[in-house]
């Protein structure tokens, strides 16, 4: 005899069916059932004997009125109870999860998205969907795309100096970034609207590193001028006090421009100097973003 013959009968009992049979338990009557499942009587009579053939075994024993469970029929029902149960919780949770009452949103952005841009759009989202649970981690635009790649975060704000594709990746663009340079009030550019990288040959710079390469001034270094860098501040807080106590200039991204301290005077750079940058947004290729994902894009780009 093959091993297939020694293997037990493998039962699939389908949700419909699950549910005819509980009602049918419930009322002891195929009849009474038939009506309040929208079937004829008949039709639930073949239904109950479709379950029963996938059981292997009778599941009610039919009385001159009526049914009754059988033994097995028992066994079932608080199975069958236990099925449907979990796919009703199932059901809520989905549903949830698509009117936005529950659900997570993990955000990744770079520091100058974080000055305004991201959290205007998270406190917004929140306001309208508080039950969705929202976290933001921050990173330069690799570590920002690794992150997506990886599955650790539904969406990231990043950037770049043009237009770009990158595989794996879906951008959608939300804005250009242009540079500022941040002067101290009493600077005697401080009253420019615009200013040229060759005017700036002799001040000292305050940067987010000592590389001027791994800093926004990298974008200066394509037309041959070097900073000269006085100073290393990563934050922007500390950025902003060292230009307002006199000690040198930085730049400010657009981005950012709307978070400036009062004593710093803002002076556009040239665009021919420093191109502006491109910002967007970026989910992995290949997945459906989940509802709250989707909200959170349509504010951003709004």
């Amino acid at each position: 005899m093959s091993s297939m013959a020694l293997m037990p009968a493998q039962h699939e009992f389908s949700t419909a069916l699950l549910r005819v049979f509980l009602e049918v338990a419930r009322l002891g009557s195929f009849t009474t059932a038939a009506p309040i499942l929208g079937y004829t009587q008949s039709a639930i009579s073949r239904q109950i004997s479709a379950l029963e053939e996938e059981a292997g075994t009778p599941l009610f024993a039919r009385l001159p009125r009526g049914v009754r469970l059988t033994e097995p029929g028992r066994r079932l029902l608080v199975h069958a109870q236990a099925v449907l149960d979990r796919l009703d919780e199932a059901r809520r949770e989905l549903t949830d999860l698509r009117d936005l009452n529950t659900g997570r949103l993990r955000v990744g952005a770079f520091a100058t998205a974080d000055a305004e841009l991201v959290p205007q759009a998270i406190a917004t989202f929140q306001r309208r969907h508080p039950e969705v649970t929202v976290t933001l981690r921050e990173g330069f635009t690799p570590e920002l795309l690794e992150m997506l790649g990886a599955g650790d975060a539904d969406v990231a704000v990043v950037s770049y100096p043009g237009t770009q594709h990158i595989d794996g990746f879906d951008l959608r663009k939300l804005r250009d970034d242009f540079m500022y340079v941040a002067f101290p009030s009493d600077h005697k550019f401080a009253g420019r609207r615009q200013i040229r990288l060759a005017d700036l040959q002799d001040e000292e710079w305050i940067a987010g590193s000592s590389r001027p390469e791994d800093t926004l001034i990298s974008s200066c270094l394509r037309t041959g001028f070097e900073p000269r860098i006085g100073f290393v501040a990563r934050d922007w807080i500390a950025k902003q006090g060292f230009v307002a106590a006199g000690i040198g200039i930085t730049l400010i991204p657009s981005l950012a421009v709307d978070s400036v301290r009062r004593d710093v005077k803002l002076a556009r750079v040239h665009p021919d100097d420093i191109p502006p940058r491109q910002i967007y947004t970026a989910t992995a290729s290949g997945f459906t973003p989940s509802p709250a994902t989707q909200a959170f894009l349509t504010l951003l780009h709004r």
